[in-house]
């Protein structure tokens, strides 16, 4: 098996389930119960977040323990807005955001609350003079993701940051899904920042939300006063501890990021030599993912017979793939439709190799060949 759909999810460490299944065993008491086994599982608990705030570097206060990506999105931008809805009704964020952020700025826009989709250049990224433009006294939050999940732009972090500093009043999130333990993670230009553990070597079902010490949001789920009053439920306690596992062994990966972009650049040049295909990918983006369109070939089709040769990519993120034939990322960049509706996602990881690079061009190739006879 050749897998190449990493941005989707990852392979579970076997030293990640081996912590969950112990915690779970050991530590297996409700946190929140006043007897003995309760109290224990509260102490290690704790020691859990303490560890992830220190991988973070930020205070054990400012970490939300959620269910992943999706959620932590959906707490930050939804949290925010109705929290400081008194101070302003406007929110702003990109054309290319995850579905679990475009899709939320959808919902509070009927809500009352107004949105601009900032549009973004042929690679995928805003224009700073267009953010800056499109700030209004009613402002309340800013969210743009730092590495695209589709075609792997990143995102101006840092210059965002500064612009939003001119402007104590609103609140600055980003979805850093996809940029840990691939680049380094901008905290400290942040208020807000979603993580999720699946995209890491760790458990589907587990994430958190940096939420910067001072920020306040108002919780998704009422309940009882779990995670600062913030994310009501029984804590997953052995979900936790897994995610801190997995962080720590993702962050000691991070020095041999160039590893990977140096399998990117070999997937780059080959894909150049193949009639037809059309790289999609800006050449300064993420180092693990690499997006491409064959016009005149459905990406399902080109999905599905790979996966026969027992290789395995997407098209478009894994949360909209089943749900739209064109994608919305290479739309807003300026690709055609013919090009928008034929787009296959690559992802690396740290245990892809070179070997596997190569089956995959020549697989690729030949199954290219073949479509395009039957089409004929």
């Amino acid at each position: 098996m050749i897998y190449l759909d990493n941005s989707a999810t990852t392979k579970p460490d076997p030293s990640v389930l081996d912590t969950f299944n112990k915690v779970s065993m050991k530590f297996f008491g409700n946190p929140s119960s006043l007897h003995s086994l309760g109290a224990e599982s509260e102490r290690f608990f704790k020691k859990v977040r303490q560890q992830v705030a220190e991988l973070l570097t930020c205070q054990e206060k400012e970490v939300v323990f959620t269910s992943g990506g999706t959620e932590s999105n959906n707490l930050a931008i939804k949290g925010v807005a109705n929290y400081y809805k008194k101070r302003g009704n406007h929110i702003i964020t990109s054309e290319v955001e995850h579905p679990s952020v475009y899709e939320a700025c959808k919902q509070l826009e009927n809500s009352g609350f107004n949105v601009t989709y900032l549009p973004v250049n042929n690679k995928g990224i805003i224009e700073l003079n267009e953010l800056e433009q499109a700030i209004t006294k009613e402002t309340i939050l800013v969210s743009i993701m730092h590495v695209n999940n589709e075609i792997g732009s990143i995102q101006p972090i840092e210059e965002i940051a500064k612009i939003l500093k001119k402007h104590k009043s609103i609140l600055f999130h980003t979805d850093a899904v996809q940029s840990f333990s691939k680049l380094k993670i901008p905290l400290k230009d942040v208020d807000l920042l979603s993580i999720s553990g699946h995209k890491i070597n760790g458990l589907k079902g587990t994430g958190f939300l940096y939420v910067k010490s001072g920020v306040q949001i108002d919780p998704l789920f009422s309940g009882g006063e779990q995670e600062f009053n913030l994310r009501s439920g029984t804590e997953n306690l052995a979900g936790a501890a897994s995610l801190a596992r997995a962080m720590r062994l993702a962050l000691n990966k991070l020095t041999r990021a160039n590893q990977i972009d140096d399998l990117k650049q070999i997937l780059i040049e080959s894909l150049q030599n193949i009639e037809d295909v059309k790289i999609t990918t800006p050449k300064e983006s993420a180092p693990h993912i690499i997006h491409l369109s064959v016009p005149g070939i459905k990406p399902e089709t080109m999905i599905h017979a790979l996966a026969q040769r027992d290789i395995y990519v997407s098209t478009q993120s894994a949360c909209s793939s089943k749900s739209a034939d064109i994608s919305r990322v290479l739309l807003a960049c300026g690709y055609e439709t013919e090009m928008a509706k034929s787009g296959i996602r690559v992802s690396l990881s740290y245990e892809t190799t070179k070997e596997e690079i190569k089956v995959f061009i020549d697989v690729l190739q030949e199954e290219i060949e073949k479509i395009q006879e039957m089409l004929r």
